[in-house]
């Protein structure tokens, strides 16, 4: 009957592979036949041995290929020549030496005996394994090749089967990094007749993973430092182990730089030294740190990059809204799409540039807080706004062609890709904005006044109508409240009559002050483009609103007929008097001098 050890190992996951495993052995098969046969009597002579059996020879010659033995019976035994050398090809054994080999054939009374000294060694190692199994000892091996189900391990020259559930403490998703590797394995299951041998490597880990954990429990403290090694790697971490447990280091604690996936850090079988981050005993989690046995990059940065400080750095990303710029080991800013060129707002990275570019940037702002840097492209240019004033001040007249028209105003394209608003208010002074945009179109060469420029605002304003003087000052500055001035009637409405008085300036009469007297309709007393004549009555330069009344200056002009006959009538009264006086006075004189 097969041995095999009583634990749990998994057969029902791997039979299927170890039978066909051990079926293309055919070296072993064979010997498995002879064996089969020296226990059972079939295929023996009448001869002294029996095919199988293990002798003791004497090397009596070596001829050629072959090497004659007296094994003790009638007939001497050969074996190759080739059995019975080393690797560079030399005898291992001279005339006089004695050997352990097998009886291969050929064991009647005048048969020749073929002999095998490589079946005698691998029938001693199987005795010697079977020692090992019967003690649970472990036996060393080296893998040899990827099979199915599993991994072809040589153990002392016998071929042995290492299923895949078998081969280490957790799953291994590419076993063929294991080939070549010498190891210790436990035997678990063994059949010398069927020339089986089925090995874990698994048990032996899990043995020494458990002594390993009780000493590495003793000195498990958030701090600490261990080296380990990286078992697995997921998209956002890798599993380590420090000695008899895994702990996880996650993508964020493998460095301070912007990595886009753990292989970029680690691989599998990287010996790392790690720091313990937090140990939950519990939950028996470990969460672990790379970069935290490393300088942060972060202290003292605002020294190193002060704000306004210009520095080359290459781009590690790009987005649709800016770009990432490194601009020293594990130190990244993002470039924001608003901060790469001063005219051209509806800018796409993807289309510029690319990662890997080297490019010029200034810092903007640094939190060192929430680890952030605001970099800058377009700072490392001079703002055309701020050139653009300094060339155009105030008042500075300038051309250009329109190339937008909207329902506030027209933009006109002026230098370095900037572009400069005429309101819709200052298009003209004497008709309304809605008006004076009709005359306008896409593409016509205008030219306008400066009228403000604000760098920070990035706006340049412009007018139209300042290319000639404001009519309102000028009236402004000759008219004043209480003037009586004459203007053509422009229109007449229920409210009261518009009075042109000079070309684009306009007054109002309300109806009330078109006469001293009640009027119901203005049309009763003005006509369209008659000649009137009315006092100032009001003059609003905000609002550049004039208000006018008939009413008010025909009471003014009453009232100055009226001082005028009452400055009049004083002045007769006065001169009556005094001829009265005088005439007395003279009449007493003469009564006196009679």
């Amino acid at each position: 009957m097969p041995k095999q050890h009583n634990q749990s190992t998994g057969f029902e996951d791997f039979e299927d592979f170890e039978a066909e495993f051990f079926a293309n052995d055919e070296e072993a098969n064979e010997f498995a036949k002879l064996l089969e046969e020296s226990l059972t009597g079939e295929g023996a002579s009448q001869g002294l041995y029996q095919v199988g059996d293990l002798v003791t020879g004497t090397v009596v010659k070596v001829d050629g290929d072959d090497i004659i033995l007296d094994i003790g019976a009638k007939t001497e035994g050969i074996v190759p020549t080739n059995e019975l050398t080393d690797d560079q090809g030399n005898l291992t054994v001279g005339v006089g030496d004695t050997v352990e080999v097998v009886v291969d054939r050929g064991t009647g009374p005048h048969d020749e005996i073929k002999l095998s000294r490589r079946k005698a060694i691998r029938a001693a190692n199987w005795k010697i394994l079977e020692a090992k199994f019967e003690a649970g000892e472990a036996v060393t091996g080296k893998i040899t090749e990827q099979v199915k189900g599993g991994l072809s391990v040589s153990v002392m020259d016998i071929r042995a089967f290492l299923p895949g559930s078998l081969v280490d403490v957790r799953p291994v998703r590419d076993l063929t990094r294991l080939i070549g590797e010498e190891s210790w394995f436990e035997i678990i299951k063994m059949d010398r007749r069927r020339n089986n041998l089925v090995v874990s490597r698994k048990a032996l880990l899990e043995r020494e993973r458990g002594k390993a954990r009780e000493e590495l429990l003793t000195h498990l403290e958030e701090g600490a430092v261990f080296e380990g090694e990286v078992k697995n790697i997921t998209d956002y971490g890798a599993f380590v182990d420090i000695g008899g447990m895994d702990g996880l280091l996650h993508m964020t604690d493998m460095s301070w730089k912007r990595i886009k996936h753990p292989r970029e850090v680690v691989s599998p079988g990287d010996l790392i030294n790690v720091k313990i981050l937090a140990w939950d005993p519990e939950r028996e989690r470990i969460s672990l740190g790379l970069k935290q046995l490393q300088s942060d990059p972060w202290e003292n940065l605002d020294r190193r990059y002060p704000v306004a400080g210009r520095f080359q750095g290459q781009i590690t990303n790009v987005t649709d809204y800016g770009v990432f710029v490194e601009i020293e080991d594990g130190i990244e800013g993002l470039v924001h799409v608003s901060e790469m060129s001063w005219t051209k707002k509806n800018l796409d990275p993807r289309k510029v540039y690319k990662k890997g570019d080297e490019v010029e940037v200034t810092v903007l702002n640094i939190d060192v807080e929430r680890r952030r840097i605001s970099l800058g492209m377009k700072q490392i240019q001079q703002n055309p706004w701020e050139v653009f004033a300094a060339e155009y001040p105030e008042g500075t007249r300038i051309k250009g062609p329109i190339k937008n028209i909207t329902d506030f105003g027209l933009f006109v394209g002026l230098n370095d890709d900037l572009d400069g608003l005429v309101h819709i208010t200052d298009l003209s002074w004497d008709e309304e904005g809605e008006e004076a945009i009709k005359k306008f179109e896409v593409g016509q060469e205008i030219e306008a006044v400066v009228l403000q420029v604000k760098p920070q605002q990035e706006r340049i304003s412009l007018g139209i109508k300042q290319l000639s003087a404001d009519p309102w000052e000028t009236f402004f500055a000759t008219h004043k409240k209480g003037d009586v001035i004459t203007g053509t009637v422009k229109e007449i409405n229920d409210g009261g009559v518009v009075v042109e008085l000079e070309d684009g300036i306009e007054g109002f009469i309300r109806i009330s002050e078109l006469a001293v007297e009640r009027i119901e309709d203005p049309r009763t007393v003005a006509k369209v483009g008659e000649s009137i004549t009315a006092k100032i009555t009001q003059v609003d330069r905000k609002t550049r609103r004039i208000a006018l009344s008939i009413k008010q200056k025909e009471k003014d002009e009453e009232r100055q007929v009226l001082d005028q006959y009452k400055a009049d009538s004083s002045s007769a009264a006065t001169n009556l008097g005094d001829l009265i006086k005088e005439k007395l006075a003279q009449k007493s004189a003469e009564s006196d001098a009679e």
